[in-house]
């Protein structure tokens, strides 16, 4: 007879990995390095078979993720507002490093996430992040000489926007450096690209932030970005539908190819020119078109479709799965 599966919940910080076993009284306390990984890897096979479960947290996960891949254990990242949520309904209120590996690991034999490996573009991920960065200190530059008054400090806030626009050029050659490079990246980047309203930065967050473009169907893609509306009723009363949740950092980048599309992709032009000849509110019509244009993208990729051949087998009214 073959073992119950056991799930382990870490909780990673820059300098630690406190782990505990769900329905266990075990729980450990090593470093986020090398020797504190081997430890961890030492303990989790003692356990087999486990499910490891942690939180992504931005890069802080990876070295554990990799070492996990590679021993064969299983391990599973989840989003953390999917954990704070779990702990919220579990009406825990006492946080700790060891309450929350624990929080984690119950959430795991609960839920029983699917395994995962590390993506093949986490170099490429990382880089389309801190593109994103520089792009946001850019931003709060610009903020910032708007408010300064003297001449000194606009000269030397002006100087800094510079190198950040120069660093963010830069980035955006390695980044698609990076694309070329690899020819299923290649490919796949040509196919999103030939969508008029999709550019470089629109393509390298789908390939980076969205492996699972073309493996889903058009309801599980928008609900896992979070352009899925949600209903909003209860009894007799009904409110209106709303987004929730999903991956910010696409939706954000999403919003403004919708934006070009409605511009210079013909069946996104028509589909949001009809919403407000509807009555939609601008706002609501462009989420809409957000979740067509990605439902669209999706299906290309899935029936590895170009946009020339795509087009006439789709109108404004139709659905792809």
């Amino acid at each position: 007879m073959s073992k119950e599966q056991k799930y382990a919940g870490v909780d990673i910080s820059k300098d630690y990995l406190d782990i505990a076993v769900a329905e266990s009284t075990d729980k450990w306390r090593f470093g986020n390095n090398q020797t504190g990984i081997k430890k961890a890897i030492k303990e989790f096979r003692k356990k087999s078979p486990v499910m490891v479960v942690f939180e992504s947290t931005g890069g802080l996960e990876i070295d554990l993720w990799l070492a996990l891949n590679e021993a064969g254990i299983d391990a599973a990242p989840i989003n953390p507002r999917q954990i704070r949520n779990f702990a919220q309904a579990l009406n825990q209120q006492a946080k700790t490093d060891t309450i929350d590996a624990q929080i984690i690991a119950q959430f795991g034999q609960v839920i029983k996430p699917k395994p995962q490996v590390v993506p093949d573009t986490q170099g490429l991920k990382e880089l389309v992040a801190r593109r994103n960065q520089i792009v946001e200190m850019i931003s709060a530059e610009n903020c910032r000489i708007k408010a300064a008054r003297q001449n000194a400090i606009k000269t030397d806030i002006r100087a800094n926007i510079d190198w950040l626009e120069k660093r963010r050029d830069e980035i955006s050659k390695e980044i698609l450096q990076a694309i070329e490079d690899d020819p299923e990246l290649k490919d796949k980047a040509k196919l999103l690209q030939s969508t008029p309203g999709v550019g470089p930065i629109m393509t390298s967050t789908l390939l980076t932030e969205l492996p699972e473009l073309g493996t889903l169907n058009r309801r599980e893609v928008a609900a896992l970005v979070g352009v899925a509306p949600f209903n909003h009723e209860s009894g007799h009363w009904k409110g209106k539908s709303f987004i929730w949740g999903g991956r910010g950092s696409i939706r954000r980048v999403l919003y403004m190819a919708a934006v070009a599309a409605t511009r210079c992709n013909p069946v996104i032009r028509v589909f949001y020119q009809r919403l407000i000849k509807a009555g939609k509110a601008a706002k609501v019509a462009i989420v809409a078109c957000m979740r067509k244009l990605l439902i669209i993208l999706n299906s290309m990729v899935k029936h590895q479709t170009h946009w020339q051949h795509f087009t006439p087998l789709f109108d404004t009214n139709s659905h792809w799965v």
